[in-house]
């Protein structure tokens, strides 16, 4: 699959080495999850970082999935009410973890089998959040930790 490149309408942001995918139709939230993950008070090490957002191109290599933006939108993120601002970014990073956003009463209080997502013949595990409760970026973070071990390859 080295070379192929897929373009999906998402956002991606870095926590430490590993991408979070947030997946969603518009006016899902995932520029507002973005921009949470993004400036909320973690340590610097594992602060978040743009990647993309709006759209995310996904490559392969080395056998994982990549993401970054397309040039025009590369360290843009729209900010509902305030228009588009521009942020530090990466200009790539490895996915780890794929978060489709979902109304709250379609998330799974406990998910019995863990989910997956897959581009490219690429799979990442999975999970739904509701994007607008004040926990979601922990959320997050802790599904980023709970995948790591079952699904290796998300170290940059």
């Amino acid at each position: 699959m080295a070379g192929a490149a897929e373009t999906i309408h998402a956002s991606c942001v870095a926590l430490g080495q590993r991408g979070v995918l947030l997946l969603g139709p518009s006016g899902a939230g995932k520029s507002d999850l973005a921009l949470r993950l993004i400036m909320e008070s973690a340590p610097a090490a594992a602060r978040g970082v743009l990647v993309a957002d709006d759209r995310v191109v996904l490559s392969v290599h080395d056998g994982a999935l990549r993401a970054h933006a397309p040039a025009p939108i590369a360290g843009r993120i729209e900010v509902r009410g305030l228009g588009i601002h521009r942020l530090p970014h990466r200009p790539w990073v490895r996915l780890a973890l794929a978060v489709d956003l979902v109304a709250r009463e379609a998330v799974p209080r406990l998910p019995e089998v863990p989910s997956e997502r897959s581009w490219l013949g690429i799979s990442l595990p999975a999970v739904a959040l509701f994007p607008f409760e004040a926990s979601a970026p922990l959320k997050v973070r802790l599904a980023l930790e709970r995948c790591a071990d079952t699904f290796p390859g998300g170290e940059s």
